[in-house]
């Protein structure tokens, strides 16, 4: 069966750091680009990193850019995301995703034709909260 598993979240102080890991159980993981989401209370899920199936192409929303690293291991079929310098504005809960298209980082991500109906599987959802 495939699923995604998120772990790591918890609560941390600002300007500390983190890092999130996604068990993925799927019958090609290298086959998938990776997408981190993350949605707050109230607000919309958002898309704030991207990485191909390779790992070498890799892209991030403005609000997360230079905080936040996302790698993989296809080896180990884990995703992860090192996030640093986290903000109360980082709280929210984080889900990995697999989109059914390969090309989701340089065709959708970030861009108007990004919409959640393109992706093939979620995960469960990890809580990030971070005091001031």
């Amino acid at each position: 069966q495939e699923q995604l598993v998120e772990s790591g979240g918890g609560l941390v102080q600002a300007g500390g750091s983190l890092t999130l890991s996604c068990k993925a159980s799927l019958a090609s993981f290298d086959g998938y680009a990776m997408v981190w989401f993350r949605q707050a209370p109230g607000k919309e899920r958002e898309g704030i990193s991207c990485i191909s199936w390779s790992g070498t192409g890799r892209v991030y929303a403005d609000s997360v850019k230079g905080r936040f690293t996302v790698s993989r291991d296809n080896a180990k079929n884990m995703l992860y995301l090192q996030m640093n310098s986290l903000t109360p504005n980082d709280t929210a809960t984080y889900y990995c995703a697999a989109p059914f298209r390969i090309d989701y980082c340089t065709e959708y991500f970030g861009k108007p034709t990004e919409n959640l109906g393109r992706i093939r599987y979620w995960g469960q959802g990890t809580q990030v909260t971070v005091s001031s």
